[in-house]
Parts: C-alpha cells; sequence; structure tokens
C-alpha cells in the first residue's frame, strides 16, 4: 500500500440524514474487522479542527442503527472552508494518528473532503448521506428512502382533511434544486400535481394545472411543492388572487422530513456502503464517493459527485399527469 492504514477517522456533517448512524456503524465494525482502529470525530469537520474525537470500539455502535439523526452530531464549520483552517484540521489528524477520513454527507461535504485530500494527499472515501438524493452518480443517497416515506404519510393524514373540507392543499417538501423528493412523493401519495425546479418555471407549472381544470373531478386536491420549485405559499397567494372561491391551505414539512427511524432500505444502503468504504481505502482508492447503481457498489470521483447534474426522471411527470385525472 502507498500508506500504512492502520487507523481511519469517520465524521458525519452537513444536514442530517436517517440512516447515518447505520452507516457509522458499518464503517466501525468494517474497520475493527479488518484489524484498523476507528477514531470518532463529533460535530463534522469542526470536531476535527477542534479535536472533538474518541476511539470507537465495536460496542460504541450497539443498538444504534434503528436510531435517525446522528450520534456524531452534525456542525456548520466556515472555518473548514479556509486554508488556515484545513491546516489545522490536519494538525489534529497527525496527532490523532489518522490515516484515512471516511466522511458521511452531502455535496458540501464532498466539496470540503476533496480539498481537504488534494491538500494533504489524504485518502478520504464518502458515503452519501442527504434526504434531497441530488449526488450524481448514485440511484439513491442514505436517508432518501425514509424522508420519501415521511413525506408520504404526512400526506395521507393531510388528504383526510383536504377530503373533509373540499380544500386545495399546497404541501412544500425539501429540495432547493431537486425535486426527488417532491415528483415521487406525489406519485406515492396520489397527489394531483407536483412543482419542481427541474420544470420549466413554477408560474408555467401552475397554469398549466389550471389550464387542465384540475379540481373538475374532485373534491379536494393536494399539489406538492419543492422548496426550491417556487414555495408552497408562494404558490398558492398566486391562484388564491385568480380563483379566490378555492379554499386554499398550506403545509410545509419542514424538518420532520429529516427525523425518524431509517427505512430497511436506508439501512441496508447504508450497511452496504459503510463496509465498501473500508474496502476501498484497503484497496488504495481514494477521493471517491461509495454509490449504488441497479443495486450494485459503485466508486465516483468526488469531481463527478459534486460537480455532475442529476436529473430527475422526467417520465414520472407524465405518469403523474395521467394518474391525476
Amino acid at each position: 500500500m502507498q500508506y500504512e492504514l492502520k487507523c481511519i477517522g469517520v465524521l458525519t456533517s452537513g444536514g442530517d440524514a436517517p440512516g447515518m448512524n447505520a452507516a457509522v456503524r458499518a464503517v466501525t465494525r468494517a474497520a475493527i474487522y479488518n484489524g484498523i482502529k476507528v477514531k470518532a470525530i463529533y460535530r463534522g469537520y469542526k470536531g476535527l479542527i477542534t479535536g472533538e474525537i474518541k476511539e470507537f470500539q465495536t460496542q460504541d455502535v450497539s443498538n444504534i442503527i434503528q436510531q435517525g439523526g446522528t450520534i456524531l452530531k452534525s456542525a456548520r464549520c466556515s472555518e473548514f472552508k479556509t486554508k488556515e483552517g484545513r491546516a489545522l484540521a490536519y494538525e489534529t489528524i497527525q496527532r490523532e494518528g489518522i490515516d484515512a477520513l471516511v466522511v458521511i454527507g452531502g455535496d458540501g461535504t464532498f466539496t470540503g473532503a476533496r480539498a481537504f485530500a488534494q491538500e494533504f494527499n489524504m485518502p478520504i472515501i464518502g458515503i452519501p448521506g442527504t434526504i434531497d438524493n441530488d449526488l450524481w452518480g448514485t440511484d439513491s443517497t442514505v436517508g432518501y428512502d425514509t424522508a420519501l416515506n415521511t413525506i408520504m404519510e404526512c400526506i395521507d393524514k393531510i388528504r383526510d382533511t383536504a377530503t373533509s373540507h373540499e380544500r386545495l392543499f399546497f404541501v412544500e417538501v425539501m429540495g432547493r434544486d431537486a425535486g426527488f423528493l417532491a415528483l415521487n412523493s406525489a406519485i406515492a401519495s396520489g397527489s394531483e400535481a407536483a412543482i419542481i425546479p427541474e420544470k420549466e418555471t413554477s408560474v408555467a407549472q401552475l397554469d398549466e394545472l389550471i389550464s387542465n381544470g384540475f379540481r373538475k373531478s374532485k373534491n379536494s386536491s393536494i399539489v406538492i411543492v419543492a422548496e426550491g420549485g417556487g414555495g408552497a405559499q408562494a404558490m398558492a397567494d398566486r391562484i388564491h388572487q385568480q380563483y379566490p372561491d378555492y379554499d386554499i391551505r398550506v403545509s410545509i414539512l419542514g424538518h420532520l422530513q429529516r427525523g425518524g427511524s431509517p427505512t430497511a432500505y436506508d439501512r441496508i444502503l447504508a450497511s452496504r456502503m459503510g463496509v465498501a468504504a473500508i474496502e476501498a481505502l484497503l484497496d488504495e482508492q481514494r477521493s471517491i464517493m461509495i454509490g449504488v447503481v441497479n443495486d450494485e457498489i459503485v466508486h465516483v470521483p468526488f469531481s463527478k459527485a459534486i460537480k455532475d447534474d442529476k436529473q430527475v426522471n422526467l417520465e414520472k411527470v407524465n405518469v403523474l399527469q395521467i394518474l391525476s385525472i
């Protein structure tokens, strides 16, 4: 090997996602299985700078696979975005005897990891943990399936009151730049439409809904709006101005989408990716994200995972439109 792999560090960064704990568990136990020491880094890159680190044994990750959030915590760290901050982080790594890192998070996490790896020749493997499912090179990210199911359950409950009062509901879900959650939750919940960043403009999508007379055959309607698709309140205000007779309500699901016990799919995905991350380090891989394509583990360079745009399957928009009549 080009470097001696005796000790790895593991951290979670960015927005928390259900299944992160399952990934931490898998990384820890796969490393110990291969005779590698594990140092858990708390509060993401901030903990790497401040030295908030603890050696993990197998028992430290017992009974966490079912827990949401992250036991390692997460924090924003503007200092790590500077060369001086990353230099402090590297001093911590040298002091702790860490030979490689496994980072669990989204594009911001991987952007920081890529810069750190380039500056200090540090072997780093990424595990995609984000509910948005917006990282290129993987069919799914850890946390996405759980968030999707959480949204679906919420919309099912909203449907009860929407039907009872013959209302039009605009439900806002997360996804600033990506409409995966909005589009797929709309299909899964039988919603009438989804307004997503990837499809034309939000105004055009709204006009299309109205021109199709989407309330003519139903006593209630639910429209899912990605937060990057214009915002549910703005959509509701516009409809109310044009059609004041509509009984309109807005529901912003917010951070409840991030919480909850991970689904079986997310637990399995996180476990596979955690083991694959250690295997990649043993195989002298670096600066890659572990992904899954057609249920097979793949290695994706950080540069592609971060820079390339992951496309929503717009064929699903047609499916939603057909089924919403």
